[in-house]
């Protein structure tokens, strides 16, 4: 009786072949691992042999940027503004517009108006407080209505519901 020996390559030897397990198995691709939960002990994690796994898509989208939900980003720049008491508008482009207006008012033969820098800032915390009074009171109107979005009509009905000299006194 004659006896023939596989060889373990070409996968025969007596034993099943299990996806690759001891030689090739033609028709099952690349081996795979299964992942079983060990119990942690403090240490590092384990690590995985990467080789081994199965590759995922060949080129890996770009990472999307986070996004937050809608209102979220809004209600934290109403913190941060509510919290903080420095000045909104920037300076020097308020500066530039209280000039331009004030050398338009003023008569020709006057000539060029000059301006201390304290009188500049307190024209503009005038303003701003002026400014916010009114979108708190236009913010009311739009609640009244039964929105949440000012609109131009609120801000009118703010206005008019003053009178003619509101926030001025």
């Amino acid at each position: 009786m004659a006896q023939t020996i596989s060889n373990p390559a070409q996968g025969g030897g007596g034993r099943a072949s299990l996806g690759g397990v001891g030689g090739v198995n033609p028709g099952a691709g690349p081996r795979r691992i299964k992942n079983t939960a060990r119990k942690s002990t403090g240490g590092k994690a384990p690590r995985r042999s990467v080789g081994l796994q199965v590759a995922g898509p060949a080129a890996a989208a770009p990472r999307k940027p986070h996004r937050f939900r809608p209102g979220t980003v809004a209600l934290r720049e109403i913190r941060r503004y509510q919290k903080s008491t420095d000045l909104l508008l920037a300076k020097l482009p308020f500066s530039r517009v209280v000039r331009e207006v004030a050398s338009d008012m003023a008569s020709i033969g006057a000539g060029e108006l000059r301006w201390q820098s304290s009188a500049l800032l307190a024209l503009q915390e005038a303003a701003e407080a002026y400014l916010v009074h009114l979108f708190e009171d236009a913010n009311l109107c739009a609640v009244h209505a039964k929105r949440v979005t000012i609109m131009q009509k609120d801000i009118q009905l703010a206005r008019r519901i003053r009178g003619p000299w509101a926030g001025l006194g």
